[in-house]
Order: C-alpha cells, then sequence, then structure tokens
C-alpha cells in the first residue's frame, strides 16, 4: 500500500511559487524573532547570572544546527509539511509519526499559555496589579486566551502586510532595549564585568549547570524557524533559497537576541532584572524619552508582540487537530468548520479550553503554596515554557536523526547538504538540554504526561466510537500541512 503522505503529493507544487530569498530571509527573521525575548529574559537571567547572553548564545547555535538539518530537508522535499514529513520518511512508522504529531499539538498548547501568562506580566506591571492576585491575572490570561482564539474563530487571516507590521513593532521594542545598553556603556552605568558574571556558587562546572539552565528557557525564543518549511512549496528555487534564507534569518534573530541580553545586563542590576520583564531596563531612565512615557509605550509593544506569536501559535494548534480529525484520528466533530467564517471552531475552541485548564491548574498549585518561599513557588511562565521546549527538544533531535538517516534518498544535484559533523553535535545539544531539563524540573513530566495523555484519549474516542478506522500516516501528513485556505 502506498504511504499516504507520499501519495498526495504531487510531483509538481499547485501553489504559485512568488517568494523570493529575500522575503523569505524576513519571513524566517519574523518567525523567530518573536516574543520570547520579552517573556523569558528575567527568568533567564535569574538562571544564569550577569553571564546569561551565553545562554541566548547556546540556544541559538543549538537551534542554528538543527536548522541544517531542515534546510537539508527541506531541499529534498519542499512541501508544506515539515518535522512529520520528514520523520515519516525516515521511520517508516506511523505510530512514531503521529506521536511526534502530538507533540507538536502539545508544544503549540503549552507556547500560548506561557505567552498570555507574559502578556499578563506586562499587563499586571503597567496597571499596578501585584503578583499576589494570582486569580485576577489568571483571568485576565484565560480571556486573553478567549480573546485570541475568538479572532480566529472569525476568520481573520494575517495579511503579509500585517505580519510585516507587526514583525518591525516587535524589533522596535529590542532596538530600544540594546539602545539603553549602549547610552548604559557610554554614560559609565553598566560595568562590562557584570557580563561575565554567574549567579552560582562553585567552579567552572557550576557555571556550565547555571547555562544550561538558561538555554532551556532560552531555547524558547528560538523556536519557530520550523514554520519556514510549511511555505517550501511557495517559493522561489527553494534548494536554493532555503539554505541561505532559514540559517541567515536564525543568525540575525541570534545577533539580536545576544544583543539584546547584554544590553539588559548593562542597563540594569541582575538581583532587579531576575524574574522580572523588559520593563526593568526601561525603568532604567537611560532613555532620551521619559520613563513614564516610556514603560507604557514599551509595554504596548510587548503585549503586541505577545498577541502576534499567539494568534498564529493558536492558528497551528487548530490546523494540528483538524488536519488530525479529518483522517480519523481524534473525533471528527474537531473537523468541523464554521459555514459562514470557514474556521475550524471546535478545534479553535477545544485549544483554547485546554490551554485556559492549564492556566487555571497552574493558579490552583500557586495558590497551594502560598506558605512557602516566593522563589520556590510554581511560574506558570517558566512551567509551560519548559513544557514547549521538552516537546520541540525531542522533535529537533529526531528531525536530525531523520536527515542522517535520509542521506542518499531523493538527492539531486541541488540539495543542500549540511555538515554531518555539526549535525551530529546538534544531536547532542538537543538530547543533552532536555536531559538537563527534565532532570532540573522532573515536575514538568507530569505536565507533559497530562498532554500526551489527552491526545491518546481523543485517539481512543474515535478508535472506539468513530465511524472509521484511525489512519495514523495519513493524518500526519495532513495534519502537519494544516487545512487550505478553501477548508478554513
Amino acid at each position: 500500500m502506498a504511504n499516504p503522505i507520499e501519495a498526495q503529493a504531487p510531483p509538481r507544487s499547485e501553489l504559485k511559487r512568488s517568494i523570493t530569498v529575500k522575503q523569505l530571509y524576513f519571513y524566517v527573521v519574523g518567525d523567530v524573532l518573536g516574543s520570547g525575548i520579552y517573556v523569558l529574559v528575567g527568568l533567564v537571567a535569574a538562571a544564569v547570572g550577569g553571564a546569561f547572553w551565553m545562554a541566548f548564545l547556546v540556544g541559538v547555535s543549538i537551534a542554528t544546527i538543527t536548522g541544517l538539518a531542515y534546510a537539508e530537508l527541506v531541499t529534498k522535499y519542499p512541501q508544506a509539511a515539515g518535522a512529520s514529513l520528514y520523520i515519516n520518511k525516515a521511520f517508516r512508522s506511523p505510530v512514531l509519526t503521529f506521536f511526534i504529531t502530538i507533540c507538536m499539538l502539545s508544544a503549540n498548547m503549552a507556547a500560548v499559555g506561557s505567552l498570555a501568562a507574559g502578556f499578563v506580566r506586562y499587563l499586571a506591571d503597567l496597571v499596578g496589579l501585584p503578583e499576589s492576585a494570582i486569580w485576577a491575572t489568571t483571568g485576565i490570561a484565560v480571556a486573553f486566551v478567549a480573546v485570541i482564539t475568538a479572532i480566529n474563530l472569525i476568520g481573520i487571516s494575517e495579511s503579509v502586510i500585517a505580519n510585516v507590521v507587526m514583525t518591525f513593532v516587535e524589533i522596535s521594542g529590542l532596538i530600544i532595549v540594546v539602545a539603553i545598553g549602549v547610552i548604559a556603556l557610554v554614560e559609565g552605568v553598566g560595568d562590562p564585568a557584570v557580563l561575565l558574571q554567574f549567579q552560582v556558587e562553585g567552579g567552572p562546572g557550576s557555571a556550565v549547570l547555571a547555562v544550561l539552565a538558561g538555554v532551556s528557557l532560552a531555547f524558547f525564543a528560538m523556536t519557530g524557524f520550523e514554520n519556514a518549511a510549511n511555505v517550501a512549496e511557495e517559493t522561489i528555487d527553494p534548494s536554493r533559497a532555503f539554505p541561505r534564507a532559514l540559517i541567515g534569518g536564525m543568525m540575525t534573530a541570534g545577533v539580536v537576541y545576544v544583543l539584546v541580553s547584554m544590553a539588559a545586563a548593562l542597563a540594569v542590576p541582575i538581583d532587579a532584572l531576575a524574574g522580572n520583564t523588559l520593563l526593568e531596563v526601561v525603568r532604567a531612565d537611560l532613555f532620551f524619552i521619559p520613563a513614564a512615557v516610556m514603560l507604557v509605550v514599551f509595554a504596548v509593544i510587548a503585549m503586541v508582540a505577545i498577541s502576534n506569536t499567539a494568534l498564529v501559535t493558536v492558528v497551528a494548534q487548530s490546523r494540528i487537530l483538524f488536519g488530525m480529525a479529518r483522517e480519523n484520528v481524534v473525533p471528527a466533530i474537531f473537523a468541523k468548520v464554521h459555514p459562514a467564517r470557514r474556521s475550524p471552531y471546535v478545534a479553535l475552541i477545544f485549544g483554547g479550553a485546554v490551554v485556559a485548564a492549564l492556566l487555571i491548574i497552574g493558579a490552583a498549585i500557586r495558590s497551594s503554596q502560598a506558605g512557602i518561599p516566593e522563589d520556590e513557588r510554581l511560574d506558570i511562565v517558566d512551567r509551560l515554557a519548559t513544557i514547549t521546549v521538552v516537546f520541540l527538544l525531542f522533535i529537533y533531535a529526531l528531525v536530525i536523526v531523520a536527515c542522517l538517516k535520509l542521506r542518499g534518498h531523493d538527492e539531486t544535484d541541488d540539495t543542500y547538504r549540511a555538515n554531518t559533523p555539526l549535525l551530529i553535535v546538534g544531536i547532542l545539544g538537543n538530547v543533552a538540554v532536555l536531559i538537563y531539563t527534565l532532570v532540573d524540573d522532573p515536575g514538568a513530566l507530569f505536565w507533559v504526561g497530562g498532554l500526551l495523555a489527552l491526545g491518546l484519549v481523543l485517539y481512543l474516542a474515535q478508535r472506539t466510537f468513530g465511524a472509521k478506522k484511525p489512519d495514523l500516516e495519513a493524518a500526519a501528513g495532513v495534519a502537519a500541512a494544516g487545512p487550505t485556505d478553501r477548508e478554513v
């Protein structure tokens, strides 16, 4: 029997190839240079110290090597499917491919939860809402998820122009931070020595562990590059365009992240930055615009950046669930589309409900920890970002293995070939950070297991009560690619 993913892939793309290498480069920069830095910079600083830029540098390096594997695979298979397609071709295991698809769905849900909690931190800081108001902030986070879901239910999709505008809004905030860091250095406010300081006691081994702890969070900011694979069928000469645009875009985003983290460390004491947002950098009042004005402006920029990323992520998770339902892997109700809006409303509502449940569970746990020190309580932004990273590190490592396993298959003269030793380093890097993350935060396993169990429940429900037998192979390919515009 022919593999459904291969059978459905046409020899020639049915989509118009109109994306140039320059446009693809900015697409990658916009995807990677998202809201992760706005949400997690304080947590990474708390884990590492003044040298937390090293965590971003290591995270960028591992992600870029993973990008090399994606570049090679895209030049072989320029189809809109991504990790599920590559892993299916390499291992020919429908169960493994289905598992990877569930992991991607779970990662998206956890990411939206982390972004929602990060949005609330900026809003609460702006309006003076204390962190002790756990249920109030959770209510706002749930409302944020509801609004993002409602926007997608209406069927409003991002235009290219809107995406470019949002990207420049995100970048403008990061440029402000870098400018403040330069001012701090020039005026003698910042001490360059802080960039080599670690908030740990012990020898070099402790510093390495501190950086690893930071990497497990900083990696969240580098995700998104894998989405570029989904526009492969619309790219002009993808074999030449993808390696240059993908790696160039990731390195550009990486340089910006390192500069932002250095600037933040120079502008404010690490103790003030640790666990907080980039608003602490603005509070240093070093910019030529008064801090009172800049706090509002920067908070709005950050919330726009977070909202933009959350919107895109919600679209992705609903498409994955929609595709799985369309191939009878989960209950068919998730494949329903609104007759007027043409949006997969059941998948969207379900995804929003799961994210809301994650936030409420986190709030309940935090409320029960009222009697313990603040730094020992659950940080929902940290926990959900960690869950996202756990899923993605596993997927990325497997994609690199798939890249090596597919060497010699489906190659042409235009196929890009990544450096083999670098790919091996990438596997080791992803696995090392994954293992450290789970050892450092074993509680994350319960959340990971819960999300995977939810996927299993949906599958078993369809297998028990569904009209048709689940088709794991077909679902893997279609879920990754998502529904077409005409379908939703």
